[in-house]
């Protein structure tokens, strides 16, 4: 029988959870690097014992760790980030310049079918390859070098590179989304970058709403089967695109508010997506206090509440961008955490959920692993 295991960044450390087909009974190990930000946990498709973690603290800087053997023990590698030919000026939240700086890795994404090649996101806005393990890496500087950088500017949460999408049908596809500048989409393996913003609006935020650049994109998702087919959360609005990123429309349809940071689409079902509505963005909690995760199976429009083991009462918790995910089981496992420190997973597609563990810092981020 197949088994999952669960990667989970939290605000003071890293978790690694493991249960067998059934997703009933869950062990837990960690914390790993205790005290320290783990700003996302990775493992790569090709060598499932091969994963990364985001180290960040305020005081020691960031620490990419490599684990060889599915979590046992870990090593600290290649940690030279830099941007290359000097770092450049982007604009701070009140408009005026100022330069990149590099703080942390928001995101790893490992290659599908090469166990040495993986890509990172970094705040401030950056995407670095590694193509020994990370062992030693290096920007891809043409997406800092598009003649709109210097008029970037941070989301609430900084200026980071968030989500790094890949396309196995077609290798040299690559969709890069940025808070608050966007999405970027490269044809040639990360070499040249195009923003890939039409249809997205940002009324109130940008003084041109239609603009190319300065939407705050929160998260994107897609089939592995249907490259074409990304969906996307944003600040405001729940939006979709059918060809590939490049014009966008909405489908936040009945949802009780579209403002949110996770989105997943179901492993067996290209059309089946998953967001977690939130009030508003000064309200970062449930409306009503209601945790509920919506579920579409129609690609968007028309969503339904999934409730069953939920809270549905006093529940004021968030839902992070990078803390939801799926694994690729009969039935389609998904799972989420919460910034009260609780994953919640569902062997059902989302028909019932139940609590993986309650107590863990603030999560920040989930990944799921489906082995044999």
């Amino acid at each position: 029988m197949s088994r999952v295991r669960l990667l989970v960044g939290t605000r003071k450390g890293g978790f690694i959870l493991t249960a067998d087909g059934t997703r009933l009974d869950w062990t837990i190990a960690g914390p790993f690097f205790g005290g320290w930000e783990i700003y996302h946990m990775a493992g790569s498709p090709a060598d499932p014992q091969r994963m990364w973690a985001s180290q960040s603290n305020g005081w020691f800087g960031q620490v990419v760790q490599r684990s060889d053997d599915g979590g046992a023990t870990w090593e600290a590698v290649g940690n030279d980030f830099r941007y290359e030919g000097g770092p450049g000026d982007h604009l701070w939240y009140d408009g005026s310049p100022r330069p990149f700086e590099l703080t942390r890795i928001w995101h790893f994404e490992p290659s599908p079918g090469d166990p040495d090649l993986v890509w990172a996101g970094a705040q401030d806005a950056a995407l670095f390859r590694s193509t020994d393990g990370g062992g030693s890496w290096s920007e891809m500087t043409g997406l800092r070098g598009h003649p709109s950088a210097a008029g970037w500017q941070p989301g609430a949460g900084g200026l980071c590179l968030h989500t790094v999408l890949l396309s196995e049908a077609d290798p040299g596809r690559m969709l890069v989304a940025i808070s608050a500048a966007g999405v970027f989409r490269s044809d040639d393996s990360g070499s040249t970058w195009r923003p890939s913003n039409r249809g997205l609006s940002s009324d109130g935020v940008l003084a041109d709403p239609d603009a190319d650049v300065g939407h705050c994109v929160h998260h994107l998702a897609a089939h592995p089967s249907r490259p074409d087919v990304v969906f996307m959360q944003k600040h405001w609005d729940v939006m979709r695109s059918d060809d590939g990123g490049s014009s966008w429309r909405e489908v936040s349809g009945n949802l009780p508010s579209d403002f949110g940071f996770p989105i997943a689409v179901h492993a067996h079902e290209p059309e089946t997506v998953y967001v977690v509505p939130i009030k508003s963005d000064s309200e970062h909690y449930p409306p009503e206090g209601k945790l509920r995760v919506y579920r579409s199976r129609t690609g968007g429009d028309e969503w339904e509440p999934l409730t069953t083991g939920l809270p549905q009462r006093d529940c004021y918790v968030n839902v992070l961008r990078d803390a939801m995910a799926v694994d690729q089981l009969e039935g389609c496992g998904v799972y989420f955490g919460t910034t009260g420190g609780q994953v919640y997973a569902s062997a059902d597609g989302g028909g019932t959920w139940a609590a993986v563990v309650s107590n863990l810092p603030a999560v920040l981020s989930v990944e799921a692993q489906t082995l044999p």
